[in-house]
């Protein structure tokens, strides 16, 4: 029986009295039997990401459900449990997190805060107990990548990063014709992903919460689509940047272009901007072209082959990505992009950055050889 029709049935029969005084925990037990058999998700950091995509999504998951939530904004509370019917329970705020770790609701920890609080709440929900999504990037540096890793291991739980792409079947289908060599070996990659900025106020151009500009926000995206398309990791980067509004973007790039040369000769050649509109994945092979338009939007994607359009059908990026992390920590088995994927992507922005600066290419030497 759905959460309404419960409620609705137990007016109708004579229980409206009782349910006024204990409102509260008759709520808290339609969620749990409304979760049963699913694990919890508790979203950390109510912005327009969870609100807009991770929120909406959890209501066309199987195998989790929408648990709990964690926010510094207390208007949003009251908004957040009537419209998701969260209990009062599972409501907290940054100061009271750590209780986190005695409720039973909750499995998954999905920590959705800029970038530079990601390691810290990512260690505590793994000391609390708790499985962990953390967004992409995965930290602001590789040496939080490592301590989240290990936070998460030392406590006996998983760790997963949002890289929703993985489980789109327009990426699946690039890296099957990438890697299987489906029109011969590749010969040149291009990706560029890009959207115009102009908030003042925006986190994302505050270098300290950040960690960085575009590359880390939208440039991430070509990294990771060129690497799996490819099926290969880079091995040295060019860079630079090339911003136009300097005055705009002074703590952070407005936009920078790179280029990744790959052991088997080829290169791929990326752009990332605050400054512009870009979105598509491209690979070149010797028996023709085949790429994504709109390649990293939530959907509306399209691609094509040489053979004509790939007829795929649209899914949930990340309702198909937090059920295949709780299938993952049901089955105990690994997750497809665990942290060490993320710290990869980490150290290889690093390099970028380092490329940019210096104005000479740089050497990848002991890449994080994840896959």
């Amino acid at each position: 029986m759905k959460r309404r029709q419960f409620l609705g049935s137990l007016i109708a029969t004579g229980g409206g009295l009782a349910m006024a005084s204990s409102f509260p925990s008759i709520l808290q037990a339609a969620s749990l039997q409304n979760g049963k058999g699913k694990l919890g998700v508790a979203l950390v950091g109510l912005g327009n990401y969870s609100a807009g995509q991770l929120a909406p999504a959890l209501q066309q998951t199987e195998h989790c459900y929408l648990a709990g939530i964690v926010t510094g904004t207390p208007e949003k509370e009251q908004q957040w449990a009537e419209k998701y019917h969260i209990p009062q329970g599972n409501i907290y705020n940054y100061d009271n997190f750590d209780s986190i770790a005695n409720n039973k609701d909750i499995d998954i920890v999905y920590v959705v805060l800029p970038n530079s609080m990601h390691a810290e709440y990512t260690i505590r929900a793994a000391q609390a107990g708790k499985h962990v999504i953390c967004e992409k990037p995965m930290a602001i540096d590789v040496e939080d990548c490592h301590k989240m890793i290990d936070a998460c291991n030392k406590a006996g739980k998983k760790l997963s990063i949002g890289y929703r792409l993985h489980f789109d079947p327009f990426h699946k289908k690039m890296m099957e014709l990438g890697q299987q060599q489906v029109y011969g070996k590749l010969t040149q990659l291009s990706s560029g992903f890009a959207f115009v900025l102009r908030d003042p106020n925006a986190w994302r151009i505050n270098k300290e919460l950040s960690g960085g500009g575009p590359l880390v926000d939208l440039g991430i995206y070509c990294v990771q689509g060129s690497i799996y398309t490819a099926g290969e990791l880079p091995v040295s980067i060019t860079a630079k940047n090339t911003t136009k509004d300097k005055d705009f973007f002074r703590q952070v790039e407005g936009s920078l272009e790179w280029e990744m040369v790959f052991p088997s000769g080829y290169t791929s050649k990326c752009y990332t901007s605050y400054e512009d509109q870009a979105n598509y994945l491209k690979a070149e092979a010797e028996k023709g072209t085949f790429e994504l338009s709109s390649a990293f939007s939530y959907g509306g994607i399209q691609g094509k082959t040489p053979e004509g359009p790939m007829n795929l059908v649209a899914v949930n990026q990340q309702a198909l990505q937090m059920d295949d992390f709780a299938i993952c920590i049901k089955q105990d088995k690994a997750t497809i992009v665990p942290g060490e994927l993320g710290m990869r992507d980490v150290y290889l922005i690093e390099k970028i950055y380092e490329a940019a600066e210096t104005g000479r290419p740089v050497m990848l030497q002991n890449i994080p050889r994840f896959l």
